[in-house]
């Protein structure tokens, strides 16, 4: 990946970060890093959990943001959650609702999809 992508993706996150804390949300960690994935944020707020998948694009030339998260990186993104709740990792509190949302981030700004999938 090239640094250019890497600062593209690194200011997604942060414009999808922002969009939450301005709503109220903790964010609980970013780039959370195991050995079978990646979640891009996790965020508490009003007695919710949610894992977030961020997708920065600069043009719409290979499709949208949204359309890149396909089943399988639902998928993924399910088992990871497992993992970091499993784990007992900041946030994990009993009886938390559970919520994986995707955020859009591109040249007209910050699209945000509750409960996703």
């Amino acid at each position: 990946m090239t640094d250019a992508r890497r600062r593209l993706g690194a200011a997604g996150e942060e414009a999808a970060a922002g969009w939450y804390t301005e709503r109220g949300y903790e964010v609980l960690a970013r780039n959370w890093r195991v050995r079978e994935g990646e979640i891009d944020l996790v965020l508490a707020g009003e007695g919710t959990l949610v894992f977030c998948e961020v997708k920065t694009r600069s043009s719409d030339r290979f499709g949208t943001a949204l359309e890149a998260v396909t089943p399988a990186k639902q998928k993924r993104l399910r088992r990871l959650a497992g993992i970091y709740l499993t784990r007992g990792e900041t946030g994990c509190r009993p009886r938390r609702a559970i919520r994986f949302d995707v955020v859009a981030v591109g040249p007209d700004g910050v699209e945000v999809v509750e409960n996703a999938f």
